[in-house]
């Protein structure tokens, strides 16, 4: 039986009833039943505000138990989700809220020394149009310090904007039913929520899925996991991120795992955490596992209680895995691959040898079919996939979505990668990263891997800039570990021993942090316009 998302929320209050669905360090505590309860009072809302069925509404506000009740009302109430980068500008949310047509937004308060209401109102005044379809705006009090100011809501013409407070006093005076028959008429196939692209090499482009699409691959995440009721689940990964989000709160919601929402990263808080509530999952991106392996007091807490990693979102060192493997507590690492539109598409399984983690991302899951198109010495090529899960177009783009998906149905990534005889794929870089030096491809993550591998680097990235004789040649940026120190020469003998000549960076510059997006891709474009 197929379920959409506002139904998984009711089997889960009947299944798991009584068992704690949220639990936010320092905050909200709900159970299953509560947590429905609350959905569907802002269901409710939202349906006395005017939202219709096949409205967008957009979140722009951090991990909190908020964005998980407004999410899932938004979803109850027929709508489909749009969640907005917190890291965005003004002008960038302004540019996707507008292009989504959403009709409601739910915005954080001050965080992280950003109003991003006033930001949204200071785009649109310099940019007036692009809002035409928004009515309502509910102010979540991410950032409302207790007793603290508030930042005064911007005079909005044509807008109702409500404080969260409000919202959740309209919620209980809403007719439930009004939620409950919203929820109820909800499809499988309906849009359940529009995820924009990451942006790392052009802009945005909405990825649209269905309720169906969104379930399964949860589903087929929290399978590959072995995630159950007993678990206890830091949600580091942004919400507005389908990591966050999909493998996050509707992994939670199917298998009734307790989801604790972080609002900030920070390793010793993280590990404090994970002491205190005895958490069982953590997944990541490679660079949460990297600051926690090097932070020198580790050895000073109990981290006895992880029994379950996954990592991706980049592409992952072995060396990196090695190490999670060693030193830390897991009883299981994996390693997957997917991508906004596909989500999950390959994933280890618990029992696959280390080696299998290590140095591939899996096989297969979700209903998948992967191929590997025109490669060349190696067996790399671009990654191809095809499936039910595959999204269902981009918004507004069907040139886009044509581009990206065949007339057989597949899928093209960008990514470049390679399969062994058992289906596992290896991940080894984005096509648009490749660089030609003197005549031959040169694929970055290849000279990532062997810079993993030098004593005292803690993270790298390689692009390929201008020269005279060759057209390109590698240029290595480097990240050292805390209080190590080590020079360009060794670095580039380093590669020498283990590179043929061409794929050796010919320059290398040490940085304290490299610019990545919140989903830990390294912004690659970003160096490259640096360097230019």
């Amino acid at each position: 039986m197929q379920l959409t998302i506002p139904a998984a929320l009711e089997r889960a209050a009947t299944l798991f009833a009584d068992h704690p669905a949220i639990a936010e360090p320092g905050g909200a505590r709900l159970t299953y039943p509560e947590l429905r309860t609350r959905v569907t009072g802002i269901a409710a809302a939202l349906v006395e505000a005017g939202i219709e069925p096949g409205d967008r509404i957009a979140i722009w506000s951090p991990n909190t138990h908020h964005w998980v009740l407004a999410a899932l009302g938004a979803q109850a109430a027929g709508a489909a989700l749009v969640p907005v980068n917190t890291r965005f500008t003004g002008p960038e949310a302004l540019d996707v809220i507008g292009r989504s047509g959403a009709r409601a937004l739910f915005v954080a308060g001050p965080f992280l020394r950003a109003d991003r209401l006033a930001a949204l109102r200071e785009a649109d005044r310099a940019e007036p149009g692009q809002l035409s379809r928004l009515r309502l705006v509910i102010r979540v009090p991410v950032g409302y310090a207790s007793g603290g100011d508030r930042a005064a809501a911007p005079d909005w013409p044509g807008l109702s904007v409500l404080d969260w407070a409000e919202l959740e006093q309209r919620a209980a005076e809403a007719p439930v039913r009004l939620g409950a028959e919203r929820a109820a008429a909800v499809t499988p196939d309906d849009v359940s929520d529009i995820l924009f692209t990451s942006g790392t090499t052009g802009r945005s482009k909405g990825a649209m899925s269905s309720h169906r699409q969104a379930l399964a691959v949860a589903a087929a995440w929290a399978d590959c996991g072995q995630v159950t009721s007993a678990d206890r689940y830091l949600v580091l990964s942004p919400f507005f991120h389908s990591f966050g989000y999909k493998a996050g709160i509707l992994v939670c919601l199917l298998t009734g795992a307790t989801m604790m929402p972080q609002l900030v990263y920070d390793p010793r808080k993280v590990m404090r955490l994970i002491e205190a509530e005895r958490i069982t999952v953590l997944p990541g991106a490679p660079t949460i596992y990297q600051s926690i392996l090097d932070y020198r007091a580790r050895a000073g807490y109990d981290l006895s209680s992880l029994r379950l990693a996954v990592t991706g979102a980049a592409v992952v060192p072995a060396a990196l895995i090695e190490r999670m493997q060693a030193e830390l507590t897991f009883d299981t690492v994996l390693t997957g691959y997917g991508l906004t539109e596909a989500v999950v598409v390959t994933m280890c399984r618990a029992g696959d040898s280390p080696g299998i983690v290590a140095t591939t991302s899996g096989r297969a899951t979700a209903g998948f079919e992967v191929r590997i198109a025109g490669a060349a010495e190696g067996g790399a090529g671009e990654i191809l996939v095809r499936g039910p899960n595959v999204m269902l177009g981009y918004l507004d783009d069907p040139a886009a979505t044509r581009q990206a998906i065949d007339s057989g149905g597949w899928l093209h990534t960008g990514d470049v990668g390679r399969l062994d005889d058992a289906g596992n794929l290896t991940v080894t870089d984005r096509l648009k990263d490749m660089y030609i030096c003197g005549g031959f491809n040169v694929y970055p993550a290849e000279v990532e891997q062997v810079l993993a591998r030098l004593g005292g680097v803690a993270e790298s990235a390689v692009i390929g800039v201008p020269d005279q004789r060759l057209g390109e040649v590698g240029k290595a940026f480097v990240v050292t570990r805390p209080g190590l120190q080590m020079t360009e020469a060794e670095v580039i003998a380093h590669c020498r021993e283990r590179l043929a000549n061409f794929k050796v960076p010919r320059r290398v510059e040490f940085r304290s942090a490299l610019p990545r997006n919140p989903s830990g891709k390294t912004l690659k474009r970003l160096l490259r316009e640096e360097s230019a």
